[in-house]
This record gives C-alpha cells, sequence and structure tokens, in this order.
C-alpha cells in the first residue's frame, strides 16, 4: 500500500491550481509557494506521525498553538498530540 496519497493528493491539487488560467477560479499564481510549504508540513514528518500505528493526535490535529487553542474551547488543560505537531509542522502558517 503506498504511503504518500495523503501529501501526493495535496500537491496534485497544487499543481491543479497552478495549471487552471490565471482569470479562473482556483487559479494559484505562479509566485505564491508550493502547498507543503505554505502550511508549513515537513513531509518526512507528516510520514513518520501519520504512518505511526494508532491515533497520535487524538482529538485534534495541527499546530501547537491551534492544539492549545482547541483545548481551551473544549475546557481542557491540553490535547494529545504537542510533540506530533512540533514534528508535523515546521514553521508557522502564513
Amino acid at each position: 500500500m503506498d504511503t504518500h496519497p495523503p501529501l501526493d493528493y495535496l500537491e496534485l491539487m497544487d499543481w491543479t491550481g497552478r495549471a487552471v488560467p490565471a482569470h479562473k477560479r482556483g487559479a494559484i499564481p505562479a509566485h505564491v509557494p508550493p502547498i507543503l510549504e505554505r502550511l508549513g508540513i515537513v513531509p518526512a514528518g507528516y510520514l513518520k506521525t501519520m504512518c505511526m500505528s494508532g491515533n497520535r493526535f487524538g482529538t485534534a490535529v495541527g499546530r501547537l498553538e491551534s492544539l492549545r487553542d482547541a483545548a481551551r474551547h473544549l475546557q481542557r488543560r491540553c490535547l494529545r498530540g504537542i510533540g506530533e505537531a512540533r514534528l508535523l509542522f515546521s514553521t508557522p502558517a502564513g
């Protein structure tokens, strides 16, 4: 079984958006960084995290600050997945 479909899908959607004429809906300008870079996802970290047995994140998947926000929203001290968030996301999105 291929262990790369989620990344391949994101990259395919990114490539498709770049192939769309600029005046069409869904077009991604050439100057915009690739999707994984924009999301700050480290591909090797993503594969390592998502291919591990069991759900390492639990309730939510996201950047460290997003997990903290979700914990506050759920009125919990923290959520499982802090280490995985650090491994998976290299830089803040923006």
